[in-house]
């Protein structure tokens, strides 16, 4: 069944044992067998085999929740999100949500390309539920809001990509949802609407809205949600506090990190690249302009490095729009098989970035003694917005080192210690 939205409760979201099974067939003539023979003249036997994306999965959401979903590709999640918005039936179970929906999941799969966009607002925000006089009070503000005024009454077939998604993510952001649900996109577009964007669903979440954030981005995930679920084929596997969740999860990629891609802790959704350095700075843009990374005050790209000897120190060059609130910066160390070792913020050491008024600012983190243990090592960097939520650039792997140790100890520290006799 489709979810129900007729709840007076206080629960946003009710999913009682819900599943989703799609069956596989191994030929097309197979598919033609299970619809025209009926069950009694086969016994029990199936054309098929049964793909479980979800198993009875059960759990609720209150209302002005911020709900993260963790899991790696194909574990189920994007079914879960799809069964929430109704684009999917379940096979056994029910979800019962409270209150409109927007979904950011495939932004712009409803449109018509033989459409204007004028044509294609108008028919999503009546499909997203809104009633004609709330469209006509709301057209203007979709149509401002997604920068493509000059485009409106063009079909959207004639619409680059960027186009596209900005009027999409315009629509679905501007119907006053209760429930907000996104799949991996955070912000979309480039520039000032990725910023105008991300701030929307921030403004959101503060007004006390319901979101479900599907990302594997766990940074993200724990800097926006209060509470995570992770979900492994098809089940749940802990649902808490995202903090323990997510370092729960982390310990299991690592632990997997040989199986599967190495999943980044700092990663953006659909926004789009800055410029390249040296370009010219445009509205709603922040970028390095310049990294470099010494080891013992020698320039470094790739570098050996004594274990609790060696400084490392690493120098960055911004250029933002001075519109901006000040940005803010983040550095990575990772392994070579892509785990995190340790990172350094400067919104979390409550350190104030300084710029010029023009926008660009210089700023430098030093390593002293660095307590790593044997093994090779690259060093990542981040600048983003001032919350350090909202990522404008990276740069990653700009540096690599390999550290050298004179003792056997194992592990990636060496934690300052003492032994005494008692």
């Amino acid at each position: 069944m489709f979810p129900d939205c007729n709840s007076t409760t206080s629960v946003a979201i009710q999913a009682t044992d819900l599943s989703k099974c799609y069956p596989l067939y191994h030929h097309p003539r197979d598919r033609l067998k299970q619809f025209l023979w009926p069950s009694r003249w086969w016994g029990e036997h199936k054309f098929y085999r049964e793909l479980w994306a979800l198993r009875q999965v059960n759990f609720s959401i209150n209302r002005g929740e911020v709900v993260g979903i963790v899991g790696q590709n194909g574990s189920g999640k994007s079914t879960l999100l799809q069964l929430i918005c109704g684009t999917l039936t379940p096979t056994h179970g029910h979800v019962n949500c409270e209150g409109r929906i927007a979904a950011l999941l495939e932004l712009g799969a409803g449109f018509n390309p033989e459409f204007t966009g004028r044509e294609n607002v108008l028919m999503n925000a009546a499909i997203l539920g809104l009633s004609q006089q709330e469209i006509d009070q709301r057209l203007e503000n979709i149509i401002d809001f997604s920068g493509v005024r000059d485009f409106i009454d063009q079909p959207v077939k004639t619409y680059s990509s960027g186009m596209y998604v900005r009027l999409a993510f315009s629509v679905a952001i501007n119907i006053d949802p209760d429930i907000l649900v996104i799949d991996e996109a955070l912000s979309v577009g480039d520039g000032a609407f990725a910023r105008k964007s991300f701030n929307r669903i921030m403004q959101m979440r503060d007004s006390g809205k319901t979101i479900l954030f599907c990302s594997h981005s766990l940074f993200q995930v724990e800097s926006l949600c209060a509470r995570a679920i992770w979900i492994h084929q098809g089940q749940i596997v802990m649902d808490a506090d995202s903090p323990k969740v997510v370092s729960a999860y982390q310990a299991f990629l690592d632990q997997n990190s040989s199986e599967s891609p190495p999943m980044d802790t700092l990663t953006t959704g659909i926004a789009e690249k800055p410029p390249e350095m040296g370009s010219t700075i445009t509205s709603g843009y922040a970028r390095f302009d310049k990294i470099a990374v010494f080891a013992d005050n020698i320039p470094m790209q790739n570098a050996i490095v004594a274990s609790e000897q060696s400084n490392l120190r690493v120098e960055l060059d911004f250029t933002s729009d001075p519109m901006l609130p000040c940005p803010t910066i983040g550095v990575t160390i990772q392994s070579k098989d892509g785990r995190t070792i340790t990172s350094a913020a400067t919104w979390e050491d409550t350190f104030t970035v300084q710029r010029s008024a023009s926008g660009s600012g210089q700023i430098c983190i030093e390593f002293r003694h660095i307590p790593l243990l044997k093994g090779e090592y690259q060093i990542n960097t981040y600048l983003l917005c001032e919350r350090g939520l909202h990522i404008y650039d990276t740069a990653e792997n700009i540096a690599s080192m390999e550290v050298q140790q004179t003792g056997r100890l194992q592990g990636y520290f060496s934690i300052p210690h003492e032994w005494k006799n008692t």
